[in-house]
């Protein structure tokens, strides 16, 4: 997939960092605070970016990809507060709560376009998948009206596999021709359990199409 991102070098003291952002918005694209539940629901653009923007974090060791959701049409099912997304590689280093800092000073930023892999990422997904007992999951947690999910190559890559589904298989869901939400995968497995043996994280990802519904076909019509 080819994706079109603005690139950012914001400086904290003497370490530069990295962050990337969708070239233009998800508009059609919205995430519910997942705590402990959430709900991620876009239409087929916002679903095959977000798999694409997975895959980009996944191997793409010390950038930090932020996806600004909040600024979209507000979704018309759901509740609890609308927040934006940073997906990043446990090696680049980020601490959420230097997030506001940094994104205060991203600045205008500069073109760029990256080709992501999905052969590769597919690989990768299988790989996380066949190791149960010793493979990395998630972080989570929400700070600054912001959900971040940081995590090792594999789990980032089988989370772009997950997004990736939700946008082939969701427009064939029926109730979608009407304007319905369908929920078709989620994160839970992948993200890391709370502690104490508290009810255990979900996001739920479900396809919705924009409006005018009267224009939107399930795939084979």
């Amino acid at each position: 997939m080819k994706l079109r991102l603005r690139e950012f070098r914001p400086r904290t003291g003497p370490h530069e960092h990295r962050v990337v952002q969708p070239g233009r918005p998800l508009r059609h694209t919205s995430l519910r605070d997942p705590a402990p539940f959430g709900t991620l629901m876009g239409d087929h653009d916002g679903l095959s970016r977000l798999a694409g923007l997975f895959s980009f974090a996944a191997h793409s060791r010390h950038t930090i990809v932020h996806i600004p959701l909040r600024d979209g049409v507000p979704p018309d099912e759901g509740c609890g507060d609308l927040v934006d997304l940073v997906v990043a590689h446990q090696e680049a280093g980020l601490r959420p709560s230097k997030w506001p800092g940094l994104r205060r000073s991203l600045g205008r930023g500069t073109p760029l376009t990256v080709r992501t892999d999905e052969a590769r990422t597919e690989r990768h997904a299988r790989a996380w998948e066949e190791r149960p007992y010793a493979r990395g999951r998630l972080r989570h947690s929400t700070h600054a009206r912001t959900y971040f999910l940081i995590g090792d190559r594999d789990v980032l890559a089988t989370a772009a596999a997950h997004f990736a589904h939700a946008a082939g298989w969701g427009p064939r869901e029926k109730r979608v021709v009407k304007g319905h939400s369908a929920y078709v995968t989620s994160l839970s497995s992948e993200l890391l359990p709370y502690p104490h043996g508290s009810r255990c994280p979900e996001v739920a990802i479900c396809f919705k199409p924009y409006p005018p519904y009267a224009h939107f076909s399930r795939p084979g019509r």
